[in-house]
Formats: C-alpha cells, structure tokens, sequence
C-alpha cells in the first residue's frame, strides 16, 4: 500500500464517521418558540436538551443521546436543543422550571414524560427515552 492510497482510504474512513454522527443529528432542531409549538401540536414526542457549548456534561448527555438514537427505536423523538446562553431567562425555562443546562426534558404535548438533570449514564438516558414509545 503506498502514500497515497493510506491517505485516500483514511479520508474515506474520517468521512463515513461524520455521515454516520450525522444521523443522529437528523431528528434534531434548534429550539425557537414557534417550532417547539408545532411539534407540541403534532402530539409527538419531544426531547427537550438545554444545553452550553461549553458544558462538558451537555457533550456527553449529546454523545448518550445521539448513540441511543442511533440504535433505533425512538420513531418520532424529536431533540429540540436549547442553547442555555441565550434562554437561560426565557419563559420556556421558567415554565418548566429548568433548574440548570445539562437537563433533558421528555414532553409529549404539553405533558412532561421525565427529565433527566446532570446525569450522563446511558441506563438513565434510555430510561427517559424509553418513555417516549
């Protein structure tokens, strides 16, 4: 194998990862008020995930998440991510008395099926996940 063939098949390698992380990010949004209204109005599950760029246990909650949603089984789940900076002081957090970022929240409707806060186990993750089926 020479130089330029080691290259060529490590760049295909880097690129199936990001395709392959990208589907997890499939179901994903940006929260605005007016597409987490339609979702709630659709009746299908929500993850709400109230998160910092700079939070290392809002990156692991996403890796948890997006492993978990990547192995199917989820159907409509939608994650809605919540960028904390900036809505922090918003009427979505003061209504669903977000306590911190690193929370995730399930809702169906208006409903609220669990959150999870701070915690970053896989078993609690999908414990919270599993209640969207």
């Amino acid at each position: 194998m020479n130089r330029r063939q080691l290259l060529a098949g490590t760049a295909a390698i880097a690129a199936g990862a990001v395709l392959a992380t990208g589907t997890a990010n499939a179901k994903t949004v940006a929260y605005s008020p007016e597409k987490l209204q339609a979702l709630r109005q659709a009746g299908k599950p929500v993850l709400l995930d109230f998160y910092a760029s700079w939070c290392t246990t809002c990156r692991a909650q996403e890796r948890v998440v997006n492993a978990l949603i990547d192995g199917g089984g989820y159907g409509d789940l939608t994650v809605v991510k919540v960028d904390w900076d900036t809505y922090r002081s918003s009427e979505l957090v003061r209504d669903l008395n977000i306590p911190r970022r690193s929370t995730l929240v399930l809702i169906k409707g208006n409903q609220e099926l669990g959150r999870v806060v701070a915690q970053t186990s896989e078993a609690s993750i999908k414990a919270l996940l599993d209640k969207a089926a």
